[in-house]
């Protein structure tokens, strides 16, 4: 049970660096998706503003990374990283 959970975690953190790219994966911490939607912690307003300009490529390339993930929605919240 564990190991593939740490698994998964890990195979969602390459998914989601490489969808954001490294600086803004130091700078974000995203969540486990709920009913579709995956709640990302971000570092700064600045930061929450360009990946909401983003959210349309960084969905695009998560589905076709990790599909049975099943996102519809990105939701991005200041807080602790």
């Amino acid at each position: 049970r564990g190991c593939g959970r740490v698994q998964s975690a890990t195979e969602f953190d390459v998914a989601w660096a490489e969808a954001v790219g490294d600086d803004f994966a130091k700078q974000t911490r995203p969540g486990a998706p709920r009913r579709g939607v995956l709640t990302v912690l971000v570092a700064n307003s600045t930061l929450l503003q360009e990946l909401t300009f983003q959210e349309r490529r960084i969905l695009d390339l998560l589905r076709a990374r990790l599909p049975q993930q099943k996102i519809d929605k990105l939701k991005f919240r200041i807080g602790p990283v």
